[in-house]
């Protein structure tokens, strides 16, 4: 496939992993998440990227900050919210709700290696300390 064409919100509410890369290009990424209740992404930020965020179902707390011991906003999200994190932008997300928060990601440039599956976030940790991504 030149691209990648598909049913986001399937791919989205299908996917049983905490991370999986769907489609790598040349200058975007696209990632599928899923976090349990109570569960966070992790606070990170992205010197040299941005990423789009949108939630397919669930309830979250986005937190943004200038500096990583720094949260200087939060905001509520749920099914259909979307957030756009410029390079630089400390960030978390945490699963508020008490079911299962599903989203996908889009990184510009790419994040992660082509391929990558984490199927826990001690997975997705165990890599970034490995490999940086």
């Amino acid at each position: 496939m030149l691209g990648w064409v598909g049913d986001i919100d399937r791919e989205t509410l299908d996917n049983t992993t905490f991370r999986t890369v769907v489609f790598t290009g040349e200058h975007t990424q696209l990632t599928v998440m899923r976090l349990a209740a109570g569960e966070d992404i992790g606070r990170e930020a992205h010197h040299d990227r941005d990423q789009f965020l949108r939630i397919e179902q669930g309830q979250a707390r986005i937190e943004l900050g200038r500096t990583e011991y720094a949260i200087d906003e939060t905001h509520e999200g749920a099914d259909d919210w979307a957030v756009i994190v410029p390079a630089g932008v400390w960030h978390n997300v945490v699963n508020t709700g008490n079911g299962e928060l599903k989203l996908y990601s889009l990184y510009s440039p790419p994040e992660h290696p082509d391929g990558t599956v984490h199927v826990t976030k001690a997975d997705a940790m165990k890599a970034e300390q490995t490999h940086g991504a």
